[in-house]
């Protein structure tokens, strides 16, 4: 077990005690952001020359699933916006600098989805429009957008989508834009901008993400992490926060279930019918985390080799994450049907686990028959869809 993992269990007390407060405050306690900072969760995939950790993926992965088993919302924080520190190394070295050259401890946020339009101005580009759903938004000082670059009549570019790199001061978070049922403490909000200028070197383009290109020009194409392929990260920060969110229900099942009496007088404990569901709901999720954690390892083995990664390999890979999603999901649903009403009560932490879940099944990296279909195409010896990212 690695050091950050061996931390973040420890916390596991105080991880979850934070969570009712999260979810009434549409954001993480600042109780837990604090200790998030310290375990240095976001600083696991940030370079070494700007003061993080550069592990192997594998242990940010299982501390992610430590810190969502016990408090999901606090997961989904720590995966989505740690992933950003690798995105962000591959970066120019100069908006490496503007970012961490001063505190190595700054938190990025995003979203992706190319929403934004820019235009283009002399060294750089005026870029506007709404992004929803920027986890952990309120405690970031930078934000990585989606958008596309556009000519001066705003038709958008061919192959135009980009990644711009945007400072706290560039944008508005709209505070009452997080009303929803799950994954409430995440904060996931909306983020405006109107005209802000980008300089061309605070701008990313996903192509050379995934190809390498970007690794390379930032002289980090010979570290192992740093070749490990954009999408199956990022992707996978959104598996592990989901199968956080899974193996948290089932822990909290089974902790409910050891004293629970059936309207019928049976104790639960002793009931065939739950003791199916546990043993079935069990193998699946932990058949989904070894899974999960073993493409990891297979993708940085190749990483690490020097050899490149097939895309085979990564549309494998990529196919196994959403399955392990909603294989994860389907086996809480289970649980949830054989553990009675009173497991919906508000103050029952499985109905928690079970709203963060399916919020966590609604998110693009999720879907899972888009990843099928591309997957397939490619064992069949065909090109997949441009827009479904391996």
């Amino acid at each position: 077990m690695g050091e950050l993992v061996q931390r973040v269990e420890e916390l596991a007390d105080f991880f979850a005690a934070q969570a009712e407060e999260s979810d009434d405050l549409g954001r993480l306690t600042d109780q837990t952001h604090k200790t998030l900072r310290e375990v240095g969760i976001v600083r696991a995939l940030q370079p070494k020359d700007f003061g993080g950790s550069e592990l192997h993926p594998r242990e940010f992965f299982e501390a992610v699933l430590a810190i969502g088993g016990s408090h999901a919302s606090a997961g989904w924080v720590s995966s989505v916006v740690g992933v950003h520190s690798f995105e962000l190394a591959q970066g120019t070295r100069e908006v490496q600098t503007e970012i961490w050259g001063r505190d190595p401890d700054i938190w990025i946020a995003s979203p992706y989805a190319p929403i934004g339009r820019a235009r283009r101005t002399d060294g750089g580009w005026i870029f506007s429009g709404r992004w929803p759903f920027s986890s952990g938004t309120d405690l970031c000082d930078w934000v990585v957008l989606g958008g596309m670059l556009t000519d001066d009549e705003g038709n958008v570019a061919p192959d135009g989508l980009r990644h711009f790199v945007i400072p706290r001061s560039d944008y508005t978070i709209v505070q009452d834009s997080w009303d929803v049922v799950g994954l409430k403490g995440t904060g996931s909000k909306d983020v405006v901008i109107d005209g802000a200028f980008v300089p061309d070197h605070r701008i990313i383009d996903p192509e050379d993400l995934g190809s390498g290109a970007a690794a390379e020009r930032a002289g980090r194409g010979n570290v192992p992490l740093y070749r490990m392929p954009f999408h199956s990260m990022f992707s996978g920060a959104i598996t592990a926060a989901t199968l956080a969110a899974a193996e948290g229900a089932l822990a909290t099942w089974i902790n409910y279930t050891r004293t629970r009496v059936s309207v019928r007088g049976v104790t639960a404990a002793t009931d065939p019918r739950q003791l199916h569901a546990l043993g079935e709901a069990a193998s699946d999720l932990q058949a989904s985390r070894m899974q999960f954690l073993a493409d990891i390892d297979r993708l940085y083995e190749q990483a690490e080799s020097g050899r490149p990664i097939s895309m085979e390999l990564r549309a494998e890979v990529r196919r196994n994450q959403v399955r392990v999603s909603r294989r994860a999901g389907d086996a809480v649903d289970r649980l949830v049907a054989h553990a009675g009403g009173s497991a919906l009560r508000m103050d029952n932490p499985i109905q928690r686990f079970w709203r963060d879940l399916h919020l966590a099944l609604g998110h693009g990296a999720n879907v899972a028959e888009p990843v099928y279909e591309a997957s397939g195409t490619i064992v069949f010896g065909g090109q997949p869809p441009k827009n479904v990212r391996m």
